[in-house]
This record gives C-alpha cells, structure tokens and sequence, in this order.
C-alpha cells in the first residue's frame, strides 16, 4: 500500500502525490518500505520541505541496511573507521541534523518525529518512546535524560537524539536498539587516523544495549506496532495504523536526486569541516626501520597542506617533498591518494626507485 496524496505547502506540485494526510490536527504514523540509509535520509527531508506540519504531526518509522550516519558538523574520519566500513561494504551517510554519529542496521528502529517549529517537543516525543516501552514491558526501568537520550537501567543508552529546525516545520529523530549487531557496531565507530585536530562535533561514547538483550520480547516489529498505538493516542485520534510508504514511488518528486546528494563524496566527506592530521608512519624496508612525520591541513575534504618529515639517512629529501607537494588539491581519500602515489613512483623510476619510498607511498595512503 503506498500513501496517494498529501497536503503539500503553497506551491508544491499535487500531481501524483503519494497519500493523504488526515484531516488538520491529527497525527500520522508512516512506515518506510526502503532500507536504503540515503533514500531514508532523503525522505526526511522531503516531507520537512514539501508537508504542511503546521496543523498537523507525522511520525517516520525507518530501518536501514548496515551504515555509519554522522551529524551534519562531524568529521567522519574521526568517528568512524572508514577503512574497515570499505572492506564491509558499509557506508557512511552524512544527515542534515546536527549530534553524534550512530550505527544504523536493521536492529536499530529510527523515529523522527516531525510538527511545526511551534510544537516542536523533544521530551513530549521521548515520552511516546518511554510509554510504548513501559506498555510493553510494565516495570522496565527507561528514561530520558537532560540530553535527550533514553538510558535502560540509568546506564545503557538505547537511544540518542537529534533534529533539524526550520523556519515554520521541524523535526526530532532518534534511534532505538532493539537489536542491532553490537560487535560490529564496536569495530565501525572508532577513529579512521589518530592525530586529528578539528572544531567538528565529536560524539561521547556511552555504554549501549540491545531491548532484546533486556527482554526478547521487545522485538522491533512488537516496538513499531505499540510506538504507533502510543504516538496516536497522544497526537492523533487513537488506533494504531501504520501506513508503508515507498520513498522511491515516483511521487515523491525529487527523492531520487536528493539521495543521490547525499550518496555523493562531495557531501559525505566534503561538508566535513576544516582539520588537520599530525601523526606518524612507522617506515620499514624488510631490513630496518624508522618513522615518519606527517602534518596535514584538509578543507572541504581535500588537502590544502602536506608536510612529510623523513630522516636524510633513510630517504633524500627531495622524493617526499616532491610526495607532499604532489597530493596538495587532492581529496583526503584512499583512492585519489593511490593515483598520486603511482604518478609519483613512476617519476621518480617506479617501484624500483626503492622499497623505502614505495613504502611512503604505501602508508600515506593507508593514513585515510
């Protein structure tokens, strides 16, 4: 079932739109049918920009296939390890709210919570999340703190908060852990380099556990079905519908180009803000050893400064000046990176012009 109209803001074509929303003042809990983090994302977006939220309020229900989401002022090199998510195929998202970052998987049940900016209620929403919880499980010990987390047991953190202000429509999203893969969430959400030194939003780690860990009852799709009982009798008319939306339905005019933006480096890793990396390479040439000494500065995702400080007895100094000066303009990423190393070994006589700078070459690139 995918909703058939919606009452849309002044200007907003109505042609083909999915749904119709309940008459003013009613609440509506929606279901997204994607998995895709970007897609999701782009929804959220959607209906802030597109759905009069001024009488009215909407709940989103979302899970997403395995990913790393970061706030929108966060550096993911710094909260994330963008190596091992490469070789997992997990990807990073970058969403348009500000916080910490979260591992999405499908164990990991996401609300947002949209209303006009008038009626936005971050703790009004996190009681509908409490009470839905308390209903299914009388006795179990949730509550939200002065951030806005939920904490199980007054330890856990099952849930984190962000949220996006606009001018007349807002919105609140949270997560909740009903049963994500924490082993995997542990080995994702650890820094890509160590040395980096950024204004960027950094997230505070915080003990977690899954629902179904606490209670195997607490599933997800038990959760989704009381959260939407909950949530209507707190802002709508009562009952429980959920109603499945399909963000890729044509409908939705401009998903498509909008997930696409946010799939995009340019957004993931180019939004990231200004930092610099000082840090050091431990240099090897199957016979001895010795370190190098790395400073960088990256704005907007690529380098703008790149000094590389190796001792004259292990390397001449011209061959990594020549390096650093190459990778200048280039995106702080492993590929880009690689390119240059290559242009650069075959300058200087390829692989043969010595282990010991192929192997530079080698751990600047493994740096991002």
């Amino acid at each position: 079932m995918v909703l058939r109209s919606l009452c849309v803001q002044a200007g907003a074509s109505l042609s083909g739109l999915p749904a119709a929303l309940l008459p003013g003042g009613s609440g509506l809990v929606l279901r997204s049918l994607s998995t895709d983090v970007f897609q999701n994302l782009a929804l959220e977006d959607w209906i802030h920009d597109n759905v009069d939220l001024q009488s009215r309020s909407i709940l989103l229900l979302w899970r997403n296939s395995a990913a790393v989401v970061v706030g929108r002022h966060q550096n993911p090199w710094q909260e994330c390890d963008l190596r091992l998510m490469r070789r997992s195929g997990v990807p990073v998202a970058r969403r348009r709210s500000g916080g910490g970052t979260v591992f999405h998987d499908p164990g990991n049940l996401n609300l947002t919570f949209f209303s006009s900016r008038k009626n936005y209620d971050r703790a009004r929403n996190l009681r509908v999340v409490t009470g839905a919880l308390r209903a299914l499980r009388p006795g179990i010990d949730v509550r939200a703190t002065d951030r806005f987390d939920i904490l199980l047991d007054g330890h856990y953190k099952i849930s984190g908060t962000a949220a996006k202000l606009g001018r007349t429509a807002a919105y609140h999203h949270c997560t909740l852990l009903c049963s994500t893969d924490r082993p995997l969430l542990a080995s994702l959400l650890r820094p890509t380099c160590h040395g980096i030194h950024s204004n960027a939003t950094a997230s505070l780690p915080a003990p977690v556990q899954n629902l179904m860990d606490h209670d195997p009852s607490l599933t997800p799709e038990s959760i989704i079905r009381q959260l939407a009982e909950q949530y209507l009798a707190e802002f709508g008319s009562g009952g429980c519908c959920v109603v499945p939306v399909e963000p890729y339905d044509q409908a939705f005019g401009g998903i498509d180009r909008a997930a696409a933006t946010l799939r995009g480096w340019d957004w993931t890793h180019g939004r990231t803000p200004r930092f610099s990396v000082d840090t050091a390479l431990d240099l090897a040439d199957g016979v001895a050893v010795s370190t190098a000494t790395v400073h960088l500065e990256v704005k907007a995702g690529r380098v703008e400064a790149c000094r590389l400080g190796v001792a004259p007895e292990w390397l001449p100094v011209g061959p990594p000046a020549r390096l650093a000066s190459l990778l200048l303009g280039s995106r702080f990423c492993p590929s880009e990176a690689a390119a240059v190393a290559e242009a650069f070994l075959r300058a200087e006589g390829g692989r043969t012009a010595g282990a010991r700078l192929g192997d530079l070459c080698d751990k600047m690139v493994a740096l991002m």
